[in-house]
């Protein structure tokens, strides 16, 4: 369907007539600016998605748009003046609508342009990444479709507007942008004239900043299924510019298949085939957070559980790995075959039902024996604690405080 056919028109939906949605619309209306909802909003609305953030366009020139948001009582910030963007701030609790004025290219270089304001929507939807994204709505409910971005959001197709080269030369994170929405909304199989750009521009990948990369890899591991598109990712040489070490696409689909919920950190875990320092030196160069870095180091092979082992050696190894880290190393061994579909439910039902005890000795135990505060201390509690644990955590605070006596009755 395209804006000379005839026009397909939706029931307004509760987010497009939200107190703060209607205010922002009737603030630029009140100075003659026709806006329509474009972008994500859009096209979730149609799938019958949740949507997220609300993307409006509009003729009216940014400054123009601040005037009028502004005579409103709309908190306006100006996120990308030069691009022809600002972000509007209304409601309660605050929602953010992004605004932008239609424009057209009029020079690029990577991921900046030099933009004109003055296209019309056909234009404006002629420059934008793919057909899905480039679907306008109007605030009554007419849908607006110059590119065909219906037919391929109906049809599980995601293809770039125009010619895919030029999209992806424009910004070349779109390459890593087209898998990401293959994940979300293609078939699986790809579009082959944009499976042959990315393939032909992967090259350009390392001249995108590390955490753009990271973001866009991590937001495609949380999809429901990513699978697919890395496994086209690997087919096209991207994935191998971006993360080299995925080499077990394998045993990330058995992961898929098993995990109770997804979760990005332990599903790129399973994706690569990396030993400890290879985990932090992959994760320092992804500048992961402190916290995202020591996980998936805790989740490098070779991982410190039997699986076959006794209940009792099991609750030593919650006890030392932590709930989280025991979890997902149960089901990194269990998509590596290395235990049964029954055995994993019983292990994991374990970790999510046993707590583990509190040590019940401290330091104060120690120095009220007349031991110096120092490195003796942290020495008697790990050795009574490791006598505590290999006994199955039974021993009370007497029992350890007896240990402990014994211990330091024998250095003496």
């Amino acid at each position: 369907m395209t804006d000379s056919d005839h026009l397909l028109r939706i029931e307004p939906q509760p987010w497009m007539v939200d107190p703060a949605t209607l205010a922002v619309l009737e603030a630029l209306a009140a100075g003659g600016a026709q806006a329509r909802f474009v972008g994500g909003s859009v096209r979730d609305a149609l799938l019958g998605q949740l949507i997220g953030d609300i993307d409006i366009a509009t003729p009216a020139p940014p400054e123009r748009v601040i005037e009028l948001l502004e005579k409103r009582g709309i908190k306006v910030v100006p996120t990308g003046l030069a691009h022809g963007t600002v972000t509007a701030i209304a409601g309660t609790p605050p929602r953010r609508f992004e605004i932008t004025t239609l424009r057209r290219d009029v020079e690029t270089y990577g991921r900046r342009a030099r933009v004109a304001f003055d296209a019309d929507w056909a234009a404006d939807a002629a420059r934008r990444d793919f057909t899905i994204n480039a679907i306008f709505l109007d605030p009554d409910g007419t849908v607006h479709d110059p590119v065909g971005g219906l037919a391929d959001l109906r049809a599980r197709r995601v293809r770039f507007v125009g010619d895919p080269a030029t999209r992806i030369a424009e910004d070349v994170l779109r390459i890593l942008r087209y898998y990401r929405f293959e994940a979300r909304f293609g078939t699986g199989l790809g579009d082959p004239p944009a499976r042959a750009a990315c393939r032909a521009l992967a090259h350009l990948l390392p001249n995108l900043s590390v955490e753009r990369v990271a973001q866009e890899l991590v937001k495609l591991l949380e999809t429901s299924d990513p699978a697919a598109a890395l496994q086209m990712m690997q087919e096209d040489d991207v994935l191998s510019v971006i993360l080299p070490e995925a080499r077990r696409l394998d045993r990330l689909r058995h992961v898929i298949a098993i995990e109770p919920e997804p979760d990005p950190l332990r599903r790129l875990a399973a994706l690569i085939e990396v030993d400890g320092p290879g985990a932090i030196a992959l994760a320092e160069r992804l500048h992961f957070s402190n916290a995202w870095r020591d996980r998936l180091h805790g989740l490098a092979a070779p991982w410190p559980i039997d699986p076959s082992a006794d209940i009792a050696a099991q609750r030593r190894a919650l006890y030392r790995l932590g709930t989280e880290r025991y979890r997902d190393i149960v089901l990194l061994l269990a998509a590596e075959g290395a235990m049964s579909r029954d055995r994993l439910a019983e292990l994991l039902t374990f970790a999510r039902n046993w707590t583990p005890p509190a040590f019940p000795l401290a330091g104060r135990d120690v120095t009220a024996l007349g031991i110096p505060p120092g490195p003796p201390i942290g020495r008697l509690l790990d050795a009574v604690r490791a006598w505590w644990e290999a006994g199955d955590f039974t021993a009370d605070h007497a029992a350890c405080l007896a240990h402990l006596k014994e211990l330091v009755a024998a250095a003496e």
